[in-house]
């Protein structure tokens, strides 16, 4: 069982524990279908591993939780995510070689990920600079997102994995998003060391 720290229970209580083991498992078991589903399409390229990841992370996810109790799965942009308790758990591979979580950057801005970690992230640390740039502000959430109650707040489960290293890091915890360079900055992020193969 992993080492409970103190911002884990304080997070989740006695399920962090179990938690953690579970999270991890569950990358490690979605790195190994998108290996598979590369190797059986046997493309030159790495479209089936990438793609085939994105959706077995949801999957796996939801599969090893399953077990928890209090763990609530909910389908938001054509994925299932688990809440538990308060805390909706989001799954995101932020790099393909083993650099830090801090090195972590959206492709974008916009969209339901950037709009998850805003609505539901940490207060920033550091008010925007008014620009004028009004048109940028997304008012209305995406309808998805309305279905999450205003209380849940947002653990990221950050992981550097490639085909062929597997998953290298994993980390958890809280960021927000700085907009004009799509950098988290993570208010609390701690490792989840991935099963040993």
């Amino acid at each position: 069982m992993a080492t409970v720290t103190g911002w884990a229970a304080k997070t989740f209580g006695d399920a962090a524990g179990p938690l953690a083991d579970l999270i991890r498992a569950s990358l490690v078991r979605a790195h190994t279908r998108a290996r598979n589903g590369h190797e059986g399409v046997q493309t030159q390229t790495l479209e089936a591993y990438g793609h085939g990841l994105y959706a077995a992370q949801y999957e796996e996810l939801e599969v090893g939780l399953a077990s928890l109790p209090a763990t609530t799965p909910m389908r938001l942009q054509g994925r299932t995510l688990m809440i538990l308790g308060e805390h909706v758990i989001y799954p995101f591979r932020y790099a393909k070689k083993d650099v830090p979580v801090t090195a972590a950057r959206l492709r974008s801005a916009t969209g339901f990920r950037a709009e998850l970690i805003r609505r539901h992230g940490p207060e920033p640390m550091q008010q925007a600079l008014d620009l004028g740039l009004d048109e940028l502000d997304e008012q209305e959430p995406r309808p998805d997102l309305s279905l999450l109650s205003e209380d849940v707040k947002l653990v990221l489960v950050a992981y550097a994995c490639s085909m062929t290293q597997g998953v290298m890091r994993i980390e958890w915890g809280s960021a927000e998003l700085r907009r004009e360079d799509r950098y988290l900055i993570w208010h609390h992020h701690e490792p989840l060391h991935p099963p040993s193969p």
